[in-house]
């Protein structure tokens, strides 16, 4: 795979500068269109991943900060005004928001220029069974659910929490849900889940998933990341060639993961190299924060305040020049690998996965 270059040519000329009207597609100053937003619905969480957050001493958001379902409803609307076609509802955990199913369906209500949005969830599926069938019912059609181990004690010391029969449970109901894909993620951590990664593609093929590995980045709230507990790429894929005939498949576009074909196929298997392979350059995703945050790249330490938009008096053409702000100001790439690189301040459950 050819690395992404870290200087883009900006392009001021485009539609979605900062002339564009309400309507034009949100492209940033390298030519890069947006349609994907990620809406994070809460920053807490039923497990505690050591990836992630502590287990103790969380600062949680101010509930009086936290975006309600018509805040949230209304900036999606503006959005796929402005050509956003796919919301991802991310969290925290997703389905502890106690209003999710009103949530789905109200944005899949939503259309834009070129028809109906789609919506999709990442979940850690402990509340999978008994939310499912509302959830697909509202109009969820895509899930993604987390699972880094398949040992039952592994998974208490990496999530400090004893739920692995949970979401066992969430990942069976998801399978004969009939929603697809479905993919299951998982972060790859030396000394941690490293020994399971073809088990762990096993697993997912036995369930109708394709499973993701996801390189472990530097978005833990306690700022403990480090380089040398990464699995990176490369590794991954020689370990799953031990089992697999692994062919690239072309075609990615915006998508994060680099997908690869297990003995021809149709089965495959993905890898988000965030960190050893960057894919900025086609990057099409921003995010909103459940406290009402825009957010250009997953990696960014600075955001955009939608609350006074969303609780004073502004129009919705408001919040479209805040959404078209955010996406101006988006740098060519994360810089990870740079040694000027600073952590956001903000761990992933506040940022939204």
């Amino acid at each position: 795979m050819v690395a992404v270059p870290l200087v883009l040519t900006r392009r001021a000329d485009v539609r979605g500068d900062a002339d564009a009207g309400a309507g034009a597609a949100l492209v940033d100053t390298f030519g890069r269109v947006h349609r994907d937003l990620r809406i994070s619905l809460t920053d807490r969480c039923s497990l505690r991943c050591t990836y992630c957050m502590p287990e103790q001493g969380n600062e949680w958001l101010a509930r009086d900060s936290i975006l309600s379902t018509d805040e949230i409803v209304r900036v999606a609307r503006v959005a796929a005004d402005a050509g956003i076609t796919t919301f991802r509802l991310t969290g925290g955990e997703p389905l502890l928001r106690t209003d999710i199913v009103e949530v789905v369906r109200r944005l899949a209500e939503i259309e834009g220029p070129d028809g109906p949005v789609a919506i999709a969830m990442t979940t850690n599926g402990i509340r999978l069974p008994g939310l499912l069938p509302g959830l697909v019912e509202a109009g969820l059609q895509r899930l993604n659910i987390s699972i880094d181990t398949l040992d039952r004690e592994r998974f208490r010391e990496l999530t400090r929490r004893d739920r692995l029969d949970d979401v066992l449970e969430g990942i069976a109901a998801a399978a004969a849900s009939g929603l697809r894909p479905l993919k299951l993620n998982a972060v790859a951590m030396r000394g941690v889940n490293d020994t399971e990664m073809i088990g762990l593609v096993e697993f997912a093929l036995a369930h109708g998933a394709q499973l993701r590995f996801i390189e472990q980045m530097p978005l833990d709230a306690g700022h403990t990341w480090d380089r040398t507990s990464m699995v990176t790429r490369d590794e991954i894929l020689e370990d799953l060639a031990t089992r697999w005939d692994l062919t690239p498949v072309p075609g990615r576009g915006g998508a994060p993961a680099e997908l690869f074909l297990l003995d021809g196929g149709p089965q495959a298997v993905g890898v988000i190299a965030s960190v050893t392979a960057p894919f900025c350059g086609d990057c099409d995703r921003m995010r909103l924060t459940a406290d009402g945050q825009l957010r250009n790249c997953l990696f960014s330490t600075s955001e955009y305040d939608l609350l006074p938009v969303l609780r004073g008096d502004g129009a919705d053409a408001d919040v479209d020049r805040v959404l078209r702000a955010c996406v101006r100001g988006k740098l060519p790439g994360h810089a990870i690998n740079d040694p000027s690189f600073l952590q956001p301040a903000r761990g992933m459950n506040a940022i939204g996965g």
